[in-house]
């Protein structure tokens, strides 16, 4: 698997930039309203709000299917969000985003076979922290 924090395929094209932009635009507006310091499910339920009213379509922590040598295991991973059935969206509250929150989404990524993920930190400031993430 490769992975790339840039935001362009081969062909010099932006993936997913319309919809990469009204999620973006939807978590300005909630930090805006909040700031920093909440705990994530704070955040979670007030961007599910967020999402609702701008229209953008989401599944809040979708099981993701694992398995291990073609057997589907009973363990499931739940990312924060799908939007647009096509982009998964991880939030944290932390003071900095570590190496495990990254491997997190890549795993995310990695299951369910989505190519584009956004990792997301509230605490950031003086703005929230987002990172793209292609695979």
């Amino acid at each position: 698997m490769s992975l790339t924090t840039e935001n362009t395929e081969k062909h010099g094209k932006i993936i997913f930039e319309d919809e990469t932009y009204k999620i973006r635009g939807a978590l300005f507006e909630v930090y805006k309203e909040l700031g920093s310091g909440f705990l994530e499910a704070v955040y979670q339920e007030c961007l599910s709000k967020e999402f609702t009213k701008q229209m953008i379509p989401f599944v809040a922590q979708p099981e993701l299917t694992l398995r291990y040598k073609g057997e589907i295991l009973d363990q499931k991973y739940k990312p924060d969000f799908v939007c647009f059935n096509e982009i998964i969206l991880e939030l944290k509250a932390v003071n900095t985003l570590l190496p495990e929150h990254r491997a997190q989404l890549l795993n995310y990524l990695k299951v369910s076979g989505f190519r584009l993920g956004l990792l997301v930190n509230f605490c950031a400031h003086p703005k929230v922290q987002i990172e793209r993430y292609i695979v």
